[in-house]
């Protein structure tokens, strides 16, 4: 199993533990049982960056909090702004690591970032303020498009290392003067890292995150991403109540493994068949996530295939027109193709919509994450 950060790892981190934790933590610690909830109250509700910023928990009790347990609290590095508001932060890990989350303002409405979302979220415009989050230090999936692919898999963030991101990104936001305590409002989990990779840890993550005593997301504004890692699709399904994302990309396993390696030991038939036994539920259908790249992926004959493939299944599909990195040799198809390419996919039924590519010009959009470890 792929390590953690093990820096004194005899003693739990805080922000990683669940409220029955963290009871057990201070019922050993011989406290009364509420302040379990306090605490948990202080970690993430109020995204506490220390346990000394905790001024209603007893000096006494924070000093054996600090002698049995850490806290796990990332320090934002740096901090880059698009033209269009978008936020690129750097964060780094109490082990030096950095990692990439990207804080995306947006109006609801067909040329959002998410435009399906607003299907979910019912009639009545308002502002959508998204983080999209990172779950490993780099990752191991090895996609050819994708600019974290070049940096290899480092290591899984912890569940607190999931949460802080979006703690430590609220804070930024009241900072600079964003309405509301939490301003955040949806997550989705398309950062570094393939979220089904880490399992355990984006788990935890979800139940802290919807947690009613703590940060109180709703399930329906939360978005896990898969490159296709089908062993646990069909488990995610069972033991999360979010929103499944899957990035396809091909419509052949000629293409698709060539493109993306997964693909070698699940192939396409084997993901549309965890697709299918995907629990549905009302508000819940599967997005397919499908990368625009000129001249590979993006011809009648890709648009014919993939509406062939997804006929029938209760899903959407995510179109996104390629974000060119460096070195990498794909290129965005235009705005032309991307157009007739969802034209096709609408004229065999199958609802398709353009995804809007934010902070291009910082190199935050979808595949664009990477940083020197």
């Amino acid at each position: 199993m792929l390590p953690l950060f093990q820096s004194d790892a005899a003693r739990p981190d805080l922000r990683s533990l669940s409220l029955s934790d963290l009871s057990a933590l201070v019922e050993r610690l011989g406290e009364r049982p509420y302040r379990a909830r306090q605490l948990y109250a202080w970690l993430h509700r109020k995204g506490a960056a220390s346990l000394n910023g905790m001024t209603d928990l007893p000096r006494a009790f924070r000093e054996r909090l600090t002698a049995q347990a850490r806290l796990t609290t990332l320090d934002i590095d740096a901090v880059q702004e698009s033209t269009d508001g978008t936020r690129k932060y750097r964060m780094r890990t109490q082990d030096g690591k950095f990692i990439e989350s990207v804080y995306m303002p947006d109006e609801t409405g067909p040329e959002s970032f998410d435009p399906e979302a607003d299907e979910e979220e019912g009639p009545g415009a308002r502002v959508r303020l998204t983080l999209c989050v990172s779950t490993q230090v780099g990752c191991a999936m090895g996609c050819g498009f994708c600019m974290t692919a070049t940096m290899g898999l480092l290591r899984n963030l912890t569940a607190g290392e999931i949460c802080d991101q979006v703690y430590r990104v609220n804070a930024d936001l009241r900072r600079i003067g964003v309405p509301g305590e939490r301003p955040l409002t949806n997550l989705v989990y398309m950062g570094m890292g393939e979220p089904l990779h880490n399992y355990e840890n984006v788990l935890r993550s979800l139940e802290l995150l919807l947690s009613e005593e703590g940060a109180n997301f709703s399930q329906r504004h939360i978005t896990v991403s898969t490159s296709g890692l089908v062993p646990n699709i069909v488990r995610f399904g069972e033991e999360s109540q979010v929103k499944l994302a899957v990035s396809l990309n091909a419509t052949t396993d000629e293409q698709r493994a060539k493109l993306m390696p997964v693909d070698r030991k699940w192939n396409i038939a084997a993901l549309m068949d965890a697709v299918r036994k995907f629990p549905s539920r009302q508000g819940r259908r599967v997005t397919f996530e499908y990368v625009l790249l000129r001249d590979v992926n993006d011809s009648d004959e890709d648009a014919a295939r993939l509406a062939a493939l997804l006929r029938g299944l209760p899903v959407k599909v995510n179109l996104i027109p390629y974000n060119e990195n460096p070195g990498l040799g794909f290129a965005d198809p235009g705005a032309e193709r991307v157009a007739a390419f969802r034209k096709a996919l609408d004229a065999r039924g199958i609802t398709a919509l353009v995804r809007k590519n934010r902070g291009r010009d910082i190199a935050a959009a979808c595949g664009q994450l990477a940083v020197q470890a």
